[in-house]
């Protein structure tokens, strides 16, 4: 355990910001499950819902640099391919 008082605050901030990235990651994984879905069940309607969704939260986190932009720009490439691909 730390000593200094400011090392003991990093320690408090890395874990808050920890949880805080933990649920932004959570919050994208159930939105590109969401949208896997409606893609698996052939919806459309339902699918192109969930990918704009999608598409916002992922954007957010790649602007609060959780996931990396090329990272977030793959993640949408290949939701809107996906969902383009339902007949």
């Amino acid at each position: 355990m730390a000593n200094i008082k400011s090392a003991k605050k990093r320690i408090l901030v890395a874990a808050n910001r920890a949880e805080r990235n933990k649920s932004i990651r959570s919050k994208v994984k159930t939105c590109i499950k969401n949208v896997e879905t409606a893609v698996e069940n052939k919806d459309k309607d339902a699918a192109t819902a969930a990918l704009h969704t999608a598409t916002v939260e992922i954007s957010k986190a790649a602007g609060k640099g959780i996931y990396h932009k090329n990272n977030a720009a793959r993640k949408v490439s290949r939701l809107t391919k996906a969902v383009n691909g339902i007949a």
